[in-house]
């Protein structure tokens, strides 16, 4: 089992300088589903994604089994652990703040990330030691 570790300064200001990152869940086999790409961002130190189709999405199934997979991103590459947030956690607002900012340009599709359905499928990535 990999051990948690914490963002350095420099990851978390690639991540969150990045517009879109590419994520994997890993299967309950261990290896990794298709990567796809989502968009994240950065609150204070820590890293956040959402599935803008909710936890439907073929994506977010993929991080269940294990809540564990991989990132690429900026030059960040790293095996992460997935965190889930309550949709009604009071931090979901700040997220959707953060959203809002970071991809103010992108009005539709910011509509549906800061949904209710987004916010249901919100995942804190937490680094791991590889």
């Amino acid at each position: 089992m990999h051990d948690v570790t914490h963002w350095t300064a420099d990851e978390l200001a690639r991540l969150g300088g990045a517009d879109e990152m590419h994520i994997a869940g890993r299967r309950a086999d261990g290896s990794h589903a298709r990567a796809v790409i989502v968009w994240m961002v950065r609150l204070g130190d820590e890293v956040y994604t959402r599935s803008v189709n909710g936890p439907d999405a073929a994506w977010f199934r993929t991080t269940r089994p294990l809540r564990e997979g991989h990132i690429n991103a900026a030059g960040v590459d790293k095996d992460v652990a997935f965190i889930d947030i309550d949709p009604d956690d009071p931090l979901n607002d700040d997220l959707d703040a953060a959203y809002r900012s970071k991809y103010r340009r992108y009005t539709g599709p910011v509509a549906s990330i800061t949904s209710r359905q987004a916010r249901s499928a919100t995942l804190k990535l937490v680094p791991r030691q590889n």
